[in-house]
């Protein structure tokens, strides 16, 4: 039987043939493969598409200050001179496909309208659903068609941080849409000193990546493409200094002053700290859907509607797919043992309303529009004008007075009337809620409008 033996090459020739298959796999490689494409270029392409650029503009009253004043000595009302002029420009960055859009809160506050510029070139206002200065962060909805779909960044986990790593901001600096600048995780808890602002992070993100005007509320990200911080601030006294908000605060600001109920007019009862791994309930609001599902103080949620949610936002949104007065099925585990439990949505409206502020303080309120503020002569808009105060009611003993705006309580401010419905509904009978208020002048006096505080023993 003849077999088949091998061909033995002498060593030169077969080193010569290796060179060559190993040049021409390079050669096929480098068509393939373009050596700029690095991780950087990847991510920024990954999460360009989520970064906006955020423009406001803020009213203000050009009446002639001697003729209002002439006016209100005569006890006649003047019709304010309103102008709406450009306040700011900073970034954001989207976090749902429904087009919620994370931002600082002051890049948006005091602001009247807002529009958000997508890297497409569209222009589409937004709304601010609520913010905080206490931990600048500040969530917007864009004002878009149903059927409109955004790309939301993909956020990392809470403690998922090297010291050292790359990473990259990108934003609006100066007005510059879609910029971006690369740089260092120089820092993982810094807590820098800022003159004009009241905040109190003990763990900020210092990078050396640039940081400028306009920066604010952008997306500073890791090389996988995912949100790490949100741009803040830059250290004008150093060069490469430049600050962010981390993801784990943007998540506990997220779960502490946005309720489910800030993405959909949906009430859920119970509030959720977003941790790395988990998501904890924290309080549970008597008689809420959640309380009557049989949530409990200290339920850790595993899965919603059969999914898991790695922070906070995914809760919300797969929260409120199920929508209206149909049951979602919660996965949680309590006391070290799994179940499974059911809750059922129901519309913010049918509970937070004007009949529920009645209730509880006696006062008959009515939003303060733009329109109806012109008609009134107040140089101001939003919060609630008081149009009656019931008799004997915890409002008439206060001293409340027809004309009284309402905006705020306990000095948290309240722009719609479900967030003043649920402010008043947190608090027990025979509690006492700060009302803040602006008092408009009385005919006769030289003083203008006074802001202050009512206190209001609730029923």
């Amino acid at each position: 039987m003849t077999g088949i033996r091998p061909i033995s090459l002498p060593r030169r020739r077969a080193a010569g043939l290796a060179l060559v298959f190993a040049s021409a796999l390079l050669a096929s490689h480098a068509q393939t493969t373009d050596v700029r494409r690095d991780a950087a270029v990847t991510a920024v392409e990954r999460v360009m598409p989520s970064v906006v650029n955020i423009a406001t503009t803020t009213v203000v009253d050009n009446t002639d200050p001697f003729f209002r004043w002439r006016a209100e000595f005569f006890g006649y009302r003047v019709q304010p001179q309103l102008a709406e002029v450009p306040s700011s420009v900073g970034s954001g960055v989207i976090i749902d496909e429904l087009g919620y859009v994370l931002t600082n809160e002051h890049v948006v506050k005091g602001a009247n309208r807002i529009w958000v510029k997508l890297m497409d070139g569209r222009e589409i206002e937004a709304e601010r659903v609520i913010g905080t200065a206490k931990s600048d962060v500040a969530l917007l909805r864009i004002k878009a068609k149903d059927t409109d779909k955004f790309t939301p960044v993909r956020f990392a986990a809470d403690d998922d941080l090297l010291l050292g790593e790359t990473v990259i901001t990108l934003g609006n600096p100066f007005g510059l849409g879609g910029s971006v600048s690369k740089g260092i995780l120089s820092s993982k808890s810094r807590r820098p000193a800022r003159e004009d602002s009241p905040l109190d992070i003990a763990d900020w993100l210092q990078t050396d990546a640039a940081i400028n005007p306009g920066n604010s509320g952008g997306p500073l990200i890791n090389l996988r493409g995912e949100l790490i911080g949100l741009n803040v601030a830059v250290f004008r006294e150093g060069q490469g200094i430049g600050f962010a908000i981390p993801i784990k605060r943007v998540n506990e600001a997220l779960s502490r002053y946005f309720t489910p109920e800030g993405t959909k007019a949906l009430w859920f009862g119970a509030r959720v700290r977003s941790g790395a791994s988990l998501l904890e309930i924290t309080a549970v609001e008597p008689s809420s859907p959640a309380d009557k599902g049989g949530l409990r103080v200290g339920d850790t949620i595993l899965q919603v509607a059969g999914k898991t949610p790695r922070n906070f936002i995914e809760f919300m949104r797969e929260l409120n797919a199920t929508g209206v007065d149909k049951p979602v099925s919660l996965l949680i585990r309590r006391a070290g043992a799994q179940q499974t439990l059911a809750v059922r949505l129901t519309p913010e409206s049918d509970f937070f309303n004007a009949d529920l502020v009645r209730q509880r303080t006696g006062l008959h309120v009515q939003k303060l529009t733009r329109e109806l503020a012109a008609n009134m002569g107040f140089p101001f808009f939003g919060g609630f004008v008081v149009a009656d105060v019931d008799k004997d009611s915890p409002a008439a003993e206060a001293k409340f007075e027809k004309y009284f705006v309402v905006r705020g309580v306990d000095n948290q401010p309240t722009a719609e009337l479900v967030e003043l419905g649920r402010a008043l509904h947190a608090k027990k009978a025979g509690d006492t809620a700060r009302l803040n208020v602006i008092a408009p002048p009385k005919r006769g006096t030289f003083s203008g409008f006074r802001e202050g505080s009512v206190a209001v023993k609730l029923k």
